[in-house]
């Protein structure tokens, strides 16, 4: 048996496979997106939590003689959002999502050949590193407290495992 946990945008979706790949059960939790002003969209990392709790929770309470024999959990979910942690895991602000775009003036600045260089990539607004640098400019006190950066599925590794880790795919666009 293996679960899948995808964090997307509007909700989590969590399924219980066997070894053939066959779904044999699934959960979902939905959630909001705050759009404070124009051109923003955060979320609060609490509600993912929130979220696979609840959807680990549903499985475990309707198939219990399967979930003793799960061999893995795989994570799946959106990417770029950034996710500013304190020293002690806690969570500054609401993460700024993939689809947030506040952040024109830094991506233009950041946007240079030898950036392109090194990332391989064109820079964005919706990438991690503008929006650190929006948050550096425009939120001076919360920049100063952080410690790790993390995207939305690395949280939610972490909340799950204990483990900072991330892969390279999404790595790419920070």
């Amino acid at each position: 048996m293996y679960i899948g946990i995808d964090l997307g945008t509007s909700s989590i979706k969590t399924v219980l496979m066997d070894d053939a790949q066959a779904i044999l059960a699934t959960s979902t939790f939905d959630f909001s997106v705050q759009r404070p002003h124009e051109q923003w969209s955060e979320q609060e990392p609490s509600q993912w939590i929130e979220g696979i709790e609840h959807t680990l929770g549903d499985l475990a309470s309707r198939h219990k003689d399967w979930m003793g024999s799960v061999k893995g959990i795989g994570l799946s979910g959106h990417m770029h959002g950034a996710t500013l942690l304190d020293q002690n895991d806690t969570v500054l602000r609401p993460c700024m999502l993939w689809n947030d775009t506040r952040s024109h003036a830094q991506a233009h600045a950041m946007d240079t050949p030898r950036t392109r260089d090194i990332a391989g990539n064109i820079v964005f607004p919706g990438f991690t590193a503008p929006k650190v640098q929006w948050v550096r400019e425009n939120e001076p006190t919360v920049f100063e407290r952080i410690s790790k950066v993390l995207l939305p599925k690395d949280y939610a590794r972490l909340w799950l495992s204990g483990e900072y880790v991330s892969d390279q795919s999404d790595a790419s666009g920070t």
